[in-house]
């Protein structure tokens, strides 16, 4: 099969990036010939002052962008096209692209871009759905919640409203896929049609192997932003002076960490960058990974199954995503979200009952063995293509030429 990727990398690289790699990487193994367009965020540096209207045009529809995949699709002749990251620069114009050639369209939604424009359902200090359900999402730009710009934001909001009198999310992308049951629910309540999404949880790439021994610290990855639950992280650790935490991860509130994080007087560490190959070992030396984002932000999780993967257990906030990866008491602890006395206390039951957490770990490893591991993920994969084709056949009436039966 000759499969057309869609990505746009950001400019601090994150989870997309490694789902969007991981999967390329399964589908070239299993013999696929895999055509990948992508463009970076880094080009937005680039762009002079006299540049920035034009920006804020390509993000409502990027001409270049589409003439690109025109030639791309008539040079390689791809069978399907699949979509991750299209913000800023690659824009919507790319699905009328394949659409325009007959090509299916799968998008994966890795964020919630699509119903808040700053793509984090989080605004001070406090979840925040009131742009969800909105054309246009006119609260987002009154709080400037892109960027702290209400210009940028107006671009960002003005792009989705244009889509959705376009109805270009239902007309133009056969197949939808979302990381959790939960998510899919969020996205059908933003307006998207349920019978073109489906749920494929992501995975690991490479098994690294359950670890030996208990570990002897506890353990934060991720970015360091308020949605992540950040805040309370660390007003929990101001009560758990026996428990070692490190933290690994960069953004706004890295300076509010390391502040936390004084020798002489805080239990706290924070690590510098790491080798995805050195994530392993660090992540298998900790007794459990603790997962503390705020809630409807998150689709997924992915460094949860990576400690999964290692057999460590995870503590996590018990709503959305996280409650639907992560099942209390058997593979890990639910608290609050947001309540950092609970989250104290949880880690305090945890630190003292290494017994039942080594139990919930060989749990956690048995669920990555089932759900997360890249032999079920390629054959969900492929069934999704199949579903996005024939779906895209049915609505056309026939299939383009070049692509072949049996995709």
């Amino acid at each position: 099969m000759r499969i057309l990727t869609v990505h746009e990398y950001y400019q601090q690289p994150g989870g997309e990036d490694t789902v969007f790699q991981a999967e390329s990487e399964i589908l070239r193994a299993a013999g696929h010939e895999v055509i990948a367009y992508t463009r970076d965020n880094d080009e937005i540096a680039r762009y002079a002052v006299a540049r920035h209207a034009a920006l804020a045009a390509h993000t409502l529809w990027n001409r270049s962008s589409y003439d690109d995949i025109k030639r791309l699709i008539q040079r390689e002749r791809p069978e399907i096209a699949h979509f991750h990251n299209t913000f800023p620069l690659i824009s919507a114009s790319g699905y009328y692209a394949c659409h325009s050639a007959g090509i299916p369209v799968v998008q994966t939604l890795h964020n919630p871009r699509l119903m808040c424009p700053a793509a984090t359902l989080y605004r001070n200090d406090s979840l925040c759905r009131d742009c969800v359900g909105k054309l246009l999402a006119w609260p987002g730009v009154f709080h400037a919640c892109y960027r702290h710009s209400r210009l940028q934001t107006a671009v960002v909001a003005s792009m989705l409203a244009l889509h959705r009198m376009l109805g270009t999310w239902e007309t133009q992308i056969d197949t939808y896929i979302a990381s959790t049951e939960f998510y899919r629910g969020m996205m059908i309540e933003a307006g998207l049609p349920p019978k073109k999404i489906t749920v494929k949880p992501h995975f690991v790439a490479h098994d690294p192997g359950p670890r030996d021994g208990r570990g002897d610290f506890a353990l934060y990855i991720g970015r360091l932003a308020p949605e992540k639950g950040v805040h309370t992280l660390l007003d929990a650790w101001s009560g758990l002076t026996d428990v070692p935490l490190k933290i690994r991860g960069d953004g706004p509130l890295l300076p509010v960490v390391e502040r936390a994080a004084d020798p002489n007087f805080s239990n706290i560490q924070v690590l510098p960058r790491v080798q995805r190959e050195e994530m392993a070992t660090l992540i298998k030396g900790a007794r459990f990974l603790v997962w503390p984002s705020l809630g409807y932000y998150e689709t997924f999780g992915l460094v949860a199954i990576e400690a999964f993967s290692c057999g460590v257990p995870v503590i996590a906030s018990g709503v959305g995503a996280m409650a639907e990866v992560v099942s209390h008491g058997r593979t890990g602890l639910h608290f609050a979200p947001g309540d950092a006395m609970d989250l104290t206390a949880k880690v305090k039951w945890a630190w003292t009952h290494p017994d039942e957490m080594e139990v919930m770990g060989h749990n956690a490893r048995g669920e990555y063995e089932k759900k997360y591991t890249r032999g079920p993920n390629y054959c969900q994969l492929i069934e999704i293509y199949k579903e996005a084709t024939n779906r895209s056949s049915a609505q056309d009436g026939s299939v383009p030429s070049h692509v072949h039966e049996g995709v």
